[in-house]
């Protein structure tokens, strides 16, 4: 995974439980690493021990700590200087969810060794949604879980989550219903 990744794992300990906690976990995950570099490339594994050491360290189950990374990476990213490619993704929750290859194809060419994961929307309903998601990497559907989550406060948009497939469980790919309030836009104060 890229250092953007590593480096928003830090901000978020950092932020919510110290640099002394941090540099705890860093010590327990056994990462030489004093600065991550954003568009250098790291073993998953060096990310997957970051987690797993936070959860040691903090007492909270891995899944946890994945799914708050989920819901800190969407305001982590806007303010690392993607705010604008995120603007471009979609101005709703449902549009933006449907964009996400589109906007991962378009990161892809700023971190060209990107595995960008694979998400498609399906049974599109007023209020609802399939989403799917593929990914080369496994271990990551508790943080999709808290992307959209903290994407349902970006776009001030009341959410709720369920896993309803898993590819731990031995399906082809992970499945989520995605239940949202939809908020009618008011044609009268529009203005284009």
């Amino acid at each position: 995974m890229y250092g953007l990744v590593n480096k928003a794992i830090e901000g978020m300990i950092r932020s919510q439980f110290g640099d002394e906690t941090w540099d705890v976990i860093k010590q327990t995950a056994a990462v030489p690493v004093d600065v991550f570099i954003s568009m250098e490339a790291y073993p998953d594994d060096m990310t997957h021990r970051l987690v797993k050491a936070a959860s040691q360290v903090l007492g909270l189950p891995t899944t946890d700590i994945m799914q708050a990374f989920g819901e800190y990476w969407v305001q982590y990213t806007a303010q690392e200087g993607y705010g604008e490619l995120l603007e471009m993704a979609g101005d709703t929750l449902p549009d933006f969810l449907q964009n996400l290859d589109n906007l991962h194809a378009h990161v892809g060419v700023v971190f060209p060794q990107l595995q960008p994961p694979s998400f498609q929307c399906t049974e599109l309903e007023p209020e609802s949604l399939n989403l799917h998601y593929r990914s080369t990497r496994e271990g990551l559907a508790e943080m999709v879980i808290g992307l959209v989550k903290g994407l349902g406060r970006r776009f001030q948009t009341p959410v709720n989550i369920s896993q309803i497939q898993s590819r731990q469980a031995g399906a082809e790919h992970d499945e989520f219903l995605v239940r949202y309030q939809s908020t009618p836009i008011d044609h009268d104060s529009f203005s284009p």
